[in-house]
């Protein structure tokens, strides 16, 4: 019999990917269509723009410069092995702390939404967003980028706080549904 924590686990995680994923899919495409054509735009005196990139490469624009066959291989081929067994692994830590389980899901969700963009859109990336002061600035970047960050940096705590959290079991959640 299923539990309802694992229910909700599972709601949570569909609530994640289907928010951090649309909200992704629709900001790029507000940005494609308002920002492709303008130049930079500047609000809170400089602290963020707003401008439109297609991003052939990955963090910073890493492996841009590969040829076109080698970015398919690396950036959609080889993050969809990840995608996959992230889901994998997310599955096998269930019963993962909240911390852990929520990170893992807002890794996968940025991950796909950064692939959907590839595969729709002949293997580039729409960033357009960029924060920082004065010379001190990010990369461009886009809300997909801002999930896995948070992931990431979820994970990073979590793994610290729960450096065992593969061999416990959580009471607050029970095997995925099946």
């Amino acid at each position: 019999m299923k539990r309802p924590a694992s229910r909700l686990r599972l709601v949570l995680l569909l609530a994640i990917l289907c928010s951090c994923i649309g909200c992704d899919q629709t900001t790029k495409h507000i940005a494609t269509k308002s920002l492709s054509q303008s130049p930079t735009q500047s609000y809170f005196g400089d602290t963020l723009r707003l401008g439109y990139a297609l991003n052939p490469g990955g963090f910073l624009s890493a492996g841009g410069s590969f040829s076109p066959e080698s970015r398919f291989a690396v950036f959609v081929v080889f993050n969809s092995c990840v995608m996959i067994g992230l889901v994998a692994f997310l599955i096998k830590t269930w019963n993962s702390p909240p911390l852990v389980f929520v990170s893992l899901a807002l890794i996968l969700a940025g991950g796909v939404g950064n692939l959907i963009d590839r595969v729709t859109n002949n293997g580039l990336v729409t960033d357009f967003l960029n924060i920082g002061i004065g010379s001190l600035r990010t990369g461009i970047f886009n809300v997909a980028d801002i999930a896995v960050m948070l992931g990431a940096f979820g994970l990073f705590v979590g793994v610290l706080k729960y450096p065992d959290f593969e061999n416990k079991t959580n009471p607050d959640a029970s095997a995925p549904p099946e």
